[in-house]
């Protein structure tokens, strides 16, 4: 015999009012977002400003926010200039993609394995520190010899990932193992295994640590695909500001540090934004740096 349970709906007044909080709240955290871009811009710029103004450096080779404005928008050449700069962009941005993608998926998996087994973190943690420690430039020749100057996808994303792989396995790894030991005890009581453990409590509670690992990776992907593009692939920002530099064309110089230092505060103002509307829809506390 089966009993039909019938649940109250909720009034719809309370529901209206759920929902215009979410939207507000919605709302709230986008104009954070916004305004504290702003806030960056604004200071990026006077500093900007304010170091080439005090080093009095010649306007020949240092270009400020309003000589690259005019070269980008109000220049009659202003349509090429643009081109220039953001189809490198493009293919830079891909880069970085495939660099972050791969390393915050080696970081998930290995930072997984690692919560399960402390014989494979015995293992592999010192490979992985291994890798961060030595410089990148030194470990690119070892890269392209292995992968071949052929497969530049497989180049961008084993540097771009080694840049990303141990920042973000740090956060991530500290993040799982900061799970309630009550909670999980709870769970292997009523005979749950330690995976149950995991994917029940360990990665939900670690949202906070891995939006961490993607704040600070987004960074780290796109410095991996600028060294990966300067030192190997011969494409995107990365190879054509130190050719601009040999042709002495400043401007381009300029322009194209300036646009990718910008798309680096938007995407990890992006991050930030998602971190906080994530953790408020789980109703976790979001730290006081987002």
């Amino acid at each position: 015999m089966t009993v039909d349970v019938i649940r109250p709906a909720a009034p719809a007044g309370i529901q209206s009012k759920s929902s215009s909080a979410s939207a507000r709240s919605f709302g709230a955290a986008i104009g954070r977002a916004i305004l504290t871009g702003v806030i960056t811009l604004v200071i990026v710029v006077v500093v900007w400003q304010g170091l080439l103004t005090a080093l009095d450096i010649s306007p020949f080779l240092a270009k400020g926010p309003l000589d690259v404005f005019n070269w980008m928008f109000t220049l009659p050449a202003a349509v090429e200039n643009r081109a220039i700069i953001f189809d490198n962009l493009g293919i830079t941005l891909v880069d970085a993609f495939i660099g972050f993608v791969t390393g915050m998926v080696a970081a998930l998996v290995l930072a997984t394995l690692f919560t399960l087994s402390k014989g494979i973190e015995s293992a592999l943690m010192p490979i992985a520190m291994l890798l961060r420690s030595v410089p990148l430039v030194a470990l690119a020749p070892v890269i392209i010899l292995i992968t071949g100057r052929d497969n530049p996808s497989v180049i961008v994303a084993a540097m771009g990932g080694i840049v990303v792989l141990f920042p973000a396995l740090v956060n991530i790894a500290f993040g799982l193992r900061s799970a309630s030991p009550l909670i999980t005890d709870v769970i292997t009581v009523y005979g749950g295994s330690h995976f149950t453990s995991l994917r029940k409590v360990a990665l939900p509670s670690s949202l906070g640590s891995f939006f961490a690992a993607v704040k600070i990776s987004i960074p780290g992907a796109i410095t991996g695909a600028l060294l990966a593009e300067w030192l190997a692939t011969g494409e995107g920002i990365g190879y054509a500001i130190p050719i601009a530099v040999s042709q002495v064309k400043n401007f381009e110089v300029w322009s194209s540090v300036v646009v990718i230092t910008m798309i680096s505060l938007l995407l990890y103002g992006v991050a930030q934004l998602v971190e906080t509307l994530v953790l408020r829809k789980m109703g976790m506390e979001v730290s006081s740096g987002s």
